[in-house]
């Protein structure tokens, strides 16, 4: 868990938050979040909303049970500490259905839920025990930022109660809106916290090709996600991950606890940036899932859904049995997610000698080294399947899917083995993952590069009239592509890095469910931005040199043009701003400027338009009042 920071909500913005806030400071809260809630375990009913902000928030379509039972771990006796420490405090996140009202359209909408879970160990307690989380609901991913918040309206709660739910909304409230994709400085009491949110559900990233200049900026989902502690273990697979990620395969994730299981779906999603990954995925899912009857209902050899489940469950393994791609992830020791041998210390070889962490030795990775032993407990995991992890937990991935990239252990190599030191851990956990995101991130970009001759903008020539409508984008048709692609290659960086069966990859990317959302997404921005450029030339155009290489002919279209995009532009240039107005003056002065030039028989002609009249000869002040204007003149 991240270091919480050090706050303070004392004092008068405090007393102010323990007050219902009003209509407009709600408002702006919701911007963020959709609800603050603190959830108890009651033996004898279960799980419990205790408190919620705003008191209404979960009141539609069975939404509070929804999620109290995915706010705590299935089975207490996994989590409980292992030294026997009175607390164990966990951060996980779930993702629902949203059933309100506001939610239902043609798209499916989702809550993204973070949830702070404090177990307490006291024998004096029915059961030895008790458990409470406290949970942020909201329609947004900013999992970066809400980590951080957890840490202190988690502990909060238990140091004061519920009025610690209404004192940081009203911090969150105070906060300007978010930004997607852009780094934000948040006060909240004597803190900030300084995250790097996400971009946007409609922000189709860098395009593809140009691989972008700093790995640390979020180009997808859980940018922020520890990819190389979930998959410690499994690192060799991590490319076949990749691939089952790219195409939209279903993935079932088996980890010993909600933290673990999360985690790793965070990671696996956060795996194929900057492609907007459509696929249904489920943190943490739990049989209270509305969604589970329908899973579990699926008959025999009928085709599992596109989906990644995190589970803790075993069940699972048996009733979605159909899913071909399973994963086991993480320790059943919740202290710690590094891979140590059972008494607790590295052997000598994995650290320098004076502790210091060193290379990751790909020998433990089993890269290099064959044995027998190896082998026959490869075979052994297979033959048993995933229901092996109903007696053992172990670190696995099975799955009928024939990979197409190889491991990349130049990157492997480049990996570094933390030593027992928390601090140690967590520094290098920072660098490993640094390392493989920006790898994956490479690849992906990569992989995407063959589709940029679709997505490619276009400015006018050099001397040319920008006064026309830009070309069209090249149409795409998937057998020209892939026919194409066959004859010309994967290009050097995936030559090195994949099979002879390199073409299936793309056949699948294809037909799976993420490449047209993506592609839709980076054909309308492609098309935007050309428009944009276009338009841009258009403001930057010597009008008089334009002109004088035109023909009378050639002037008089020029004019009945240029006439129309300042009519369009004085259309979309209703809210009044500083560009639009200076693209309105532009744009008459240009006008103006190819009026002059035509014949007077042709003047004259054009100006026995009213409407057109005033259009030559209102002053610059009168432009964005043009109105009556747009309406009334006819081309």
């Amino acid at each position: 868990m991240n270091r919480i920071p050090s706050v303070s909500l004392r004092g008068d913005a405090a007393e102010a938050g323990a007050a219902a806030p009003d209509p407009a400071a709600l408002a702006r809260w919701a911007r963020w979040a959709r609800a603050f809630c603190v959830i108890r375990f009651d033996l004898e009913r279960g799980q419990l909303v205790e408190a919620c902000f705003p008191p209404d928030a979960l009141a539609h379509g069975g939404l509070d049970r929804l999620v109290a039972f995915s706010s705590f771990p299935d089975s207490m006796s996994h989590h409980l500490p292992r030294y026997r420490s009175s607390v164990h405090d966990s951060l996980f996140s779930f993702r629902v259905p949203d059933p309100s009202p506001s939610a239902a359209g043609s798209r499916r909408g989702f809550l993204y839920g973070f949830v702070f879970n404090r177990q307490r160990q006291d024998e004096r307690l029915p059961r030895g025990g008790e458990q409470k989380s406290v949970v942020i609901l909201s329609h947004a991913p900013y999992s970066s930022l809400f980590r951080l918040l957890l840490q202190i309206l988690g502990p909060l709660c238990f140091d004061i109660g519920h009025t610690a739910l209404t004192m940081v909304a009203s911090h969150v409230a105070a906060w300007p809106a978010p930004a997607p994709g852009c780094p934000m400085e948040l006060p909240i009491g004597s803190a900030a916290l300084r995250v790097h949110l996400p971009p946007a559900a409609d922000d189709p990233g860098p395009p593809p090709a140009l691989l972008p200049a700093n790995p640390s900026v979020p180009y997808g989902l859980f940018h922020d996600a520890d990819m190389f502690a979930a998959f410690r273990g499994l690192l060799l697979h991590l490319w076949t991950l990749w691939e089952l990620m790219v195409v939209g395969e279903p993935i079932l994730v088996v980890a010993p606890s909600p933290p673990q299981c999360s985690e790793a779906v965070a990671g696996l999603v956060s795996l194929v940036a900057p492609i907007l990954y459509s696929v249904d995925f489920r943190p943490y899912f739990t049989i209270h899932d509305p969604d589970f009857a329908r899973l579990n209902a699926l008959a025999e050899g009928e085709v599992f859904p596109p989906m990644v489940l995190g589970v803790t469950n075993l069940f699972f393994l048996k009733s979605l049995k159909s899913i071909p791609n399973v994963v086991s992830v993480g320790s059943p020791n919740p202290n710690s997610t590094r891979v140590l041998p059972a008494g607790g210390q590295l052997p000598a070889s994995a650290n320098g000698s004076n502790g210091t962490p060193v290379k990751l030795k790909l020998d433990k990775l089993a890269i290099n080294k064959f044995s027998p032993t190896g082998l026959l407990n490869s075979i052994k995991l297979r033959r048993e399947g995933p229901l092996s992890l109903m007696t053992e937990h172990r670190e696995a991935l099975w799955s009928t899917y024939v990979p197409t990239t190889k491991p990349d252990t130049s990157v492997l190599n480049r990996l570094i083995d933390a030593g027992v030191s928390p601090r140690i851990e967590e520094s290098m956990s920072v660098v490993n993952n640094e390392i493989l995101r920006r790898h994956f991130l490479e690849l992906t970009t990569n992989f995407l590069a063959p589709f940029g001759p679709y997505l490619r903008t276009t400015t006018p020539l050099e001397g040319s009239s920008p006064f026309v409508d830009p070309p069209l984008l090249p149409p795409f048709h998937a057998d020209e592509f892939v026919n194409g692609l066959a004859a010309r290659g994967p290009g050097k960086f995936l030559s090195k890095r994949m099979r002879s069966n390199w073409l299936n990859l793309y056949r699948k990317f294809l037909e799976g469910p993420n490449f047209m959302p993506w592609f839709r997404q980076r054909r309308s921005a492609a098309e935007k931005d050309q428009q944009r450029l276009w338009r841009q030339a258009r403001l930057n155009v010597d009008i008089e040199k334009l002109m004088s290489k035109m023909s009378e002919l050639e002037r008089i279209d020029s004019f009945n043009v240029i006439e129309q995009y300042l009519l369009r532009e004085m259309e979309n240039s209703g809210t009044g701003t500083a560009d639009s107005i200076a693209a309105c003056e532009k744009l008459k002065t240009n006008l103006q400027a190819a009026f002059s030039v035509l014949p007077k028989d042709m003047q004259q002609l054009l100006l026995s338009n009213p409407k057109r009249s005033v259009l030559l000869q209102v002053s610059q002040e009168k432009v964005p009042e043009l109105g009556d204007i747009v309406s009334g003149t006819t081309l």
